[in-house]
C-alpha cells in the first residue's frame, strides 16, 4: 500500500510541475518535465527535466530553481498532499542520452 501512495505522489508532483512550467515558463524554448523521483520518506523530491533546443537547459535550471518557492506553494494550493515534499529541479541527462541514441539507430 505504501508504494501506491508513493507512486501516486510521484504522479501528482509530475503533473502539477508540467502544469506550473507551462503557465510560468518563457515560450523561448520548450520545457518538459519527464519523471518525478521521490525519496523513500517523502520529504524529498527530483523533477527532472529535458529542454528543446538544448543549449537552454542551464537558462531553464536557473528560471526553475529561481521559481521553487512559487513552485512549493502552488502545490500546497492544488494537491491534498500532507507532506510537501523539498524540490529540487534536475536536468535529465538520462532522457537527453535516450534521445541521441535513438537518433543513431
Amino acid at each position: 500500500m505504501r508504494e501506491v501512495k508513493h507512486n501516486r505522489t510521484e504522479e501528482i508532483l509530475h503533473r502539477l510541475a508540467a502544469e506550473f512550467v507551462r503557465d510560468e515558463a518563457s515560450k523561448s524554448s520548450l520545457l518538459t518535465i519527464t519523471r518525478v523521483e521521490l525519496s523513500q520518506t517523502g520529504k524529498e523530491a527530483k523533477i527532472f527535466f529535458t529542454t528543446l533546443p538544448e543549449e537552454e537547459e542551464d537558462t531553464a535550471l536557473k528560471f526553475l530553481e529561481r521559481k521553487t518557492p512559487e513552485f512549493h506553494r502552488y502545490i500546497r494550493d492544488e494537491s491534498r498532499l500532507g507532506v510537501i515534499p523539498h524540490v529540487n529541479f534536475k536536468i535529465d541527462y538520462g532522457e537527453r542520452n535516450r534521445q541521441r541514441l535513438d537518433k543513431l539507430s
